[in-house]
C-alpha cells in the first residue's frame, strides 16, 4: 500500500488522470495546495494533514453541485400523444371543405358565406372568423397551408397533445381573424388556414420561451442570462414568420401577424395547463372533438344566417 510523504495525507486515489487534475483545480481555486503524482498505474492527490478536512469538504461540495446541475439539465419537457392524429384530422377537414367549396356542393356559395369580411364580422357575423380558416383561393394556396399547417400542427401536438393543440389553433386562428377585422378597412376580405398555421407557429414560440424561462429559474441564472439567449426563441419565430408570412400583394400579412400573436397567447395559456390534463387521453379527445365541432357549428351558423 502506498504511503504519502510525511506531513501529507492522500485524499484521492484513481486510475484517471483527468479526475486527479479536476480535483486539483478545485482545490487550487479555493486556496488549498495539493500535489498529484502517478505510481504503479494509479494517480494520487495529496494535501497537507491540516488541510485534509477542508479539502474533502470542498470536493464533496463541488461534486454535489455538479450532480444538481446534471439533474437540472436532465429535466426535459414531456411530449404528448395525438399529434399525428390531429394532423390527419386537419388534412381531412381542410381537404374536404376545399372539395365541397370548389364544386358548390349543397348549392352553397361557400366563399360568400365563409370568407372573413371585416365589416360583416364587426356587424355580428362572427362565424366568419372560423369559416375563413377553412377556405382557400386555389390549389397552391391550399397545398402550402396543408404542408406548413401539418408540420407546425404536428410539433404543437407533441408539446400540447393533439386535441388541445388543435383546439388552441382554432381558437387562436379565430381570434387572429377577429383582430384583423378590427384593424383593417371595412371592405377587407381574407380566407385561408394560414392564420391558424401562424397561430401554431406562435404556440411553438411561446412554449419555447416558457421552457427557457423555467430552465433559467431552475438554474438561478435569470439575472445573468444574455438578452439574445433569453429571447432567442422569439427571434427565431419572427425570422421564420418573415420568411413564410410575408409574400406578394395577395398575402394578408395582417392576418398572419394577428394569428402569430394570438398563437403566442394561446401557447402561453396552454403551457400552464396541468400536465395531467395534457396526458389524459379523454381530455385530448374532448378537446379535439370540440375543435371540429367549432368549425362545423360555424359553418352551420353561416348557412342558416345566409338562407
Amino acid at each position: 500500500m502506498h504511503e504519502p510523504p510525511a506531513g501529507y495525507e492522500t485524499i484521492l486515489t484513481t486510475r484517471r488522470s483527468r479526475k486527479t487534475r479536476e480535483a486539483g483545480f478545485v482545490l487550487t481555486a479555493v486556496g488549498i495546495a495539493s500535489q498529484s503524482y502517478r505510481r504503479d498505474g494509479y494517480w494520487y492527490l495529496i494535501v497537507r494533514e491540516g488541510d485534509v478536512s477542508r479539502a474533502l469538504g470542498e470536493l464533496e461540495a463541488y461534486h454535489k453541485e455538479n450532480r444538481e446541475r446534471a439533474d437540472e439539465r436532465s429535466v426535459v419537457e414531456p411530449t404528448y400523444q395525438g399529434a399525428a392524429v390531429g394532423v390527419v384530422v386537419y388534412l381531412v377537414v381542410i381537404g374536404l371543405i376545399a372539395t365541397l367549396a370548389g364544386r358548390w356542393m349543397l348549392g352553397w356559395d361557400w366563399l360568400s358565406i365563409g370568407q372573413m369580411h371585416a365589416a360583416s364580422v364587426l356587424s355580428g357575423e362572427y362565424w366568419r372568423v372560423v369559416t375563413a380558416l377553412t377556405l382557400h383561393l386555389d390549389a397552391s394556396h391550399l397545398v402550402a397551408n396543408l404542408i406548413f399547417g401539418g408540420v407546425f400542427g404536428f410539433l404543437a401536438g407533441r408539446l400540447f397533445g393533439g386535441g388541445v393543440a388543435w383546439l388552441i389553433v382554432v381558437l387562436a386562428g379565430a381570434l387572429g381573424n377577429g383582430l384583423n377585422a378590427i384593424v383593417q378597412h371595412p371592405e377587407h376580405t381574407s380566407i385561408g388556414a394560414s392564420t391558424g398555421v401562424f397561430a401554431a407557429l406562435g404556440m411553438l414560440v411561446a412554449h419555447a420561451l416558457q421552457s427557457s424561462r423555467a430552465d433559467r429559474q431552475r438554474e438561478h441564472t435569470a439575472s445573468r442570462a444574455r438578452p439574445m439567449k433569453r429571447w432567442s426563441p422569439l427571434i427565431a419565430g419572427v425570422v421564420l414568420f418573415g420568411l413564410l408570412g410575408i409574400g406578394d400583394e395577395r398575402t394578408d400579412v395582417g392576418a398572419h401577424a394577428a394569428g402569430f400573436v394570438s398563437g403566442m397567447l394561446g401557447g402561453a395559456i396552454g403551457y400552464r395547463l396541468p400536465r395531467r390534463w395534457l396526458a389524459d387521453h379523454r381530455c385530448q379527445g374532448i378537446s379535439g372533438g370540440l375543435a371540429v365541432a367549432i368549425v362545423c357549428a360555424a359553418w352551420l351558423w353561416g348557412v342558416a344566417a345566409s338562407s
